[in-house]
C-alpha cells in the first residue's frame, strides 16, 4: 500500500488524483490532503478518504475545518509552516505537488529534503528554481516523476532508452482557442473567451496560460531541467487533435511518440504506479475517429510569451523566476479585466527588462525576486490601467 500526500487536493489535478486513488483502493491510501482556500471541498474530501492529516493553508478557515472534522480521526493543521512540516512525515511514500504557481516551491523542497518520491504537477517549481531543485533531487536521491501530460509522454518515451542520446524532443499543444487568430483581433479577447480551452478542462490560471502560450513556454523550461536538454533541443508543435502528447527523436532519426485520449488521470496514475501500468476503465483511443493528425509551428511573434520563455532559458539565472512572478500578476489582472489580453506579455516583457538579473541565485534570491517582481508588476498593471 502506497501512502500519498496530495498538495492542492481541491484543484483540477488534485480531484483527478483522488479519482485514481478511488479506482485503486487496494494500492493507494490518502495520507495527507491540503488546500489553500477551498475549505468546504477539503472537508468533503477528508470525510470520504479519511487521511491522517489535512492542512488548510489559509489560516482564516482553520476553525471551520477543525470543527467539521472534530469527530473524525484526522489531524487538522493550518498555515504554510504546517504544510512544510507535514510533507516530511515518515508515513508518506509519495508527494503529489498539485498546487498552482510559486506556492509549490517551498513544500516541494521540504519533501525532497525528506527523501520523498515526487509526482510533479506544479511546473512552476522547476520553472522558478530548476537548477536548485535538480541539485537537491540528486543530493537526496529523490525521483521526480512528471505529471504534466507532455512531460509524462517524454518520460514514458525515454523508458528503456538510458544509453541512447536524445537528438531533440517535441512538446505538443492544442494551440489553445486563438492559435489561428488575426493579429488585430487579439486586443479584443475577453477572459470568458480565453477560458474556453478546446481540449482540456483545467483551472483558470493554467487555461489562460495555455491561451497565451505561457504554459507551453513554462513546459519548455520544465523539460530542460527534467531531461537535461539544451533549449535548442526542445521544439513546440501545435497539434489540434490533442492525442499525440509529445515525441522524442533519437540520434538515429527514429521518433517515439506517446498517444492517447486527453485525460489527465492517465499521467497521474502512471506517476503513482511507475514503472507498472495499471488497468483503467477509462475510454480508449479509436484511430478510426482521427482521420488525420496535424502538426504546425506556433507563431511566437503574435504570442510573445513562448519567445520570452526561451529567452529566460537561454539567459538562465533568476530570469525564469521573474517571468513566472510577472505572469501570475498579469494573468490575475486580465481575469479581473484590469488589462487586455496582449498586456499579459507586455507586463512579462517589461519585468524581464527591468528586474535585477542574478546569474547564480540562491533560494533566498528566488524568494526575494518573486516578492519584488510581484510588487513591480502590480505597478505596471496600474500604469496600463490608467492609460486605458
Amino acid at each position: 500500500m502506497k501512502n500519498i500526500a496530495i498538495l492542492g487536493s481541491t484543484g483540477s489535478i488534485g480531484k483527478q488524483a483522488l479519482e485514481v486513488i478511488e479506482n485503486h483502493r487496494d494500492k493507494y491510501a490518502v495520507e495527507v490532503l491540503t488546500a489553500f482556500n477551498n475549505w468546504e471541498l477539503l472537508i468533503e474530501q477528508a470525510k470520504k478518504f479519511q487521511p491522517n492529516v489535512v492542512v488548510i493553508v489559509n489560516e482564516d478557515h482553520y476553525e471551520k475545518v477543525r470543527q467539521a472534522l472534530a469527530k473524525e480521526d484526522i489531524k487538522v493543521y493550518a498555515g504554510e509552516a504546517a504544510l512544510n512540516q507535514v510533507v516530511e512525515m515518515d508515513s508518506i511514500d509519495l508527494v503529489l505537488t498539485a498546487m498552482v504557481g510559486f506556492s509549490g516551491l517551498i513544500p516541494t523542497i521540504h519533501a525532497i529534503k525528506a527523501g520523498k518520491k515526487i509526482a510533479l504537477a506544479n511546473k512552476e517549481t522547476l520553472v522558478v528554481a530548476g537548477e536548485l531543485i535538480q541539485k537537491l533531487a540528486l543530493e537526496h536521491k529523490v525521483e521526480l516523476i512528471p505529471v504534466d501530460s507532455e512531460h509524462s509522454a517524454i518520460f514514458q518515451c525515454l523508458a528503456g532508452e538510458i544509453m541512447n542520446p536524445v537528438e531533440r524532443i517535441f512538446l505538443t499543444c492544442s494551440g489553445g482557442p486563438f492559435h489561428a487568430i488575426d493579429e488585430h483581433l487579439i486586443s479584443s479577447i475577453t477572459p470568458e473567451q480565453a477560458l474556453k480551452h478546446p481540449s482540456w478542462a483545467m483551472g483558470a490560471k493554467i487555461t489562460i496560460d495555455s491561451a497565451t502560450f505561457m504554459n507551453k513556454g513554462f513546459e519548455v523550461i520544465e523539460a530542460r531541467w527534467l531531461f537535461g536538454l539544451k533549449p535548442e533541443q526542445i521544439e513546440v508543435l501545435i497539434h489540434r487533435q490533442s492525442v499525440v502528447h509529445s515525441m522524442v527523436e533519437f540520434q538515429d532519426g527514429a521518433i517515439k511518440a506517446l498517444l492517447g485520449l486527453p485525460d489527465m488521470r492517465l499521467p497521474i496514475q502512471y506517476a503513482f504506479s511507475f514503472p507498472e501500468r495499471l488497468n483503467t476503465g477509462y475510454p480508449k483511443m479509436n484511430f478510426a475517429d482521427f482521420s488525420s493528425l496535424t502538426f504546425e509551428a506556433p507563431k511566437p511573434k503574435i504570442f510573445r510569451n513562448l519567445a520570452l520563455a526561451y529567452e529566460a532559458l537561454q539567459k538562465g539565472g533568476n530570469l525564469a523566476c521573474v517571468l513566472n512572478a510577472a505572469n501570475e500578476i498579469a494573468v490575475e489582472a486580465f481575469l479581473t479585466k484590469k488589462i487586455a489580453f496582449p498586456d499579459i506579455w507586455k507586463v512579462n516583457e517589461l519585468m524581464m527588462e527591468r528586474s535585477t538579473f542574478i546569474k547564480q541565485p540562491t533560494l533566498e534570491d528566488y524568494l526575494n525576486t518573486n516578492r519584488e517582481v510581484r510588487a513591480h508588476s502590480l505597478e505596471i498593471v496600474n500604469e496600463i490601467q490608467h492609460k486605458h
